[in-house]
């Protein structure tokens, strides 16, 4: 005869029943079923208080859990959540902590699950990483060491003007200098938003940019009229390699950003446009935890420059023993009985030019350096030439 398969539903259930018929004790009971008296008065309580249900087993889950969010704290994390939907989980603590630092935030990962819980965590395209940038760049470790400057891709606002964002940042502190919605990307108008810029925050020393218009020129020298106003502000400017925004990573990530919270989609007007940006600039700068700067704002770190906006931009120096040549009307220096083009962007101008090797000479716009002489050839070059 086969072995019975006891259920313990059943038993718990037969073990009640005899307690009722009164012929056993409880004692009685657990010696029968095998079991303690401490647990045969634990489902004849359950049984009373619950009935049949009562014998089923219970989940082992507490009722309560000490360390649960409270659901206003939560509220609160999504709420913010909403208002930056392009903030990560450590920027919306980090702004919390600050905010209202006698709360008890979740930590970073609870807030990361209760996003995700909300469906408001968006899926990231991988980016493939590159090697850094080893040119020799000025160190960005103060703040207005430099700058960097660019025109964000251009848009047409709902009345049907084209929008070309101009962006001016502090490379070292991440502070937004200015955002202004231009309606092109012309030398006059750019001009004017620097000049505004330095009479606000002082002189950089350099300023780091692309080779697009009007920062850099298409010539052999890599000159324009913005660069060369520059140079004779005592600004360096940086060009960065064609091809490879990375070498200027740090403004074009923020431009992400504010592509991302005030251009998707664009404003109805151009006046409504610059107000997200104005606003965009305001947050950006003294709210947004960024990871660099230990998810504190920028504000935090950047201060004006000392060196201020002169009124007249000075002419470039040189050193004793440097040939100063003036720049003719068609762009061209006369050297050593031969001429020499340049850029006429550069009329009326005075360059240095210093032998650096024989027969090789490195010319100069002030501390600027625009192009070698090879007097063997008789040509103007971008970079030194290799001895033969």
């Amino acid at each position: 005869m086969p072995w019975k398969e006891i259920n313990v539903m059943d038993e718990r259930l037969k073990m009640v029943s005899d307690w009722i018929g009164g012929e056993y004790t409880v004692t009685e009971l657990s010696i029968i079923y095998g079991v303690s008296r401490k647990t045969i008065y634990k489902w004849i309580a359950r049984y009373n208080e619950y009935g049949v249900e009562g014998l089923n087993e219970l989940g082992c889950a507490p009722h309560a859990h000490p360390n649960q969010t409270n659901e206003a704290v939560i509220e609160r994390v999504i709420q913010l959540k909403r208002e930056h939907m392009n903030w990560g989980p450590k920027k919306l603590h980090s702004l919390l902590r600050r905010r209202e630092p006698h709360i008890r935030w979740p930590s970073i990962s609870t807030i990361e699950k209760w996003l995700k819980r909300n469906g408001l965590v968006m899926k990231r395209r991988y980016r493939r990483h590159v090697p850094p940038y080893t040119e020799p760049f000025l160190n960005c470790d103060k703040p207005n060491s430099v700058w960097s400057a660019d025109y964000k891709g251009q848009f047409r606002t709902g009345d049907e003007y084209w929008c070309y964002p101009l962006t001016i940042s502090d490379n070292m502190s991440r502070y937004l200098l200015t955002c202004r919605g231009l309606l092109s990307p012309c030398y006059i108008d750019t001009q004017q938003w620097f000049e505004w810029a330095f009479r606000e925050y002082g002189l950089p020393y350099a300023i780091r940019n692309d080779n697009g218009t009007p920062f850099a020129g298409s010539g052999r020298t890599g000159l324009s009229r913005l660069s060369i106003w520059w140079i004779k502000l005592g600004i360096r400017p940086e060009r960065i390699e064609p091809g490879k925004p990375q070498q200027n990573g740090r403004h074009e990530r923020m431009h992400r950003t504010l592509k991302a919270d005030t251009a998707k989609p664009p404003a109805s007007s151009l006046r409504i446009q610059q107000s997200r940006f104005d606003e965009f600039m305001r947050e950006y700068n003294e709210d947004r935890p960024h990871e660099a700067l230990g998810q504190r704002p920028p504000a935090d770190f950047y201060i004006p420059s000392s060196r201020r906006y002169p009124e007249k931009a000075g002419e470039p120096q040189y050193d004793e023993g440097v040939h100063v040549r003036l720049i003719g009307r068609s762009g061209e220096v006369m050297f050593k009985g031969r001429k020499y083009y340049l850029t006429e962007l550069l009329d009326g101008e005075r360059v240095g030019i210093q032998e650096v090797d024989d027969g090789c000479y490195e010319i100069r716009f002030g501390f600027h350096p625009i192009g070698y002489i090879d007097l063997h050839l008789g040509i103007i070059t971008g970079v030194k030439p290799k001895k033969v």
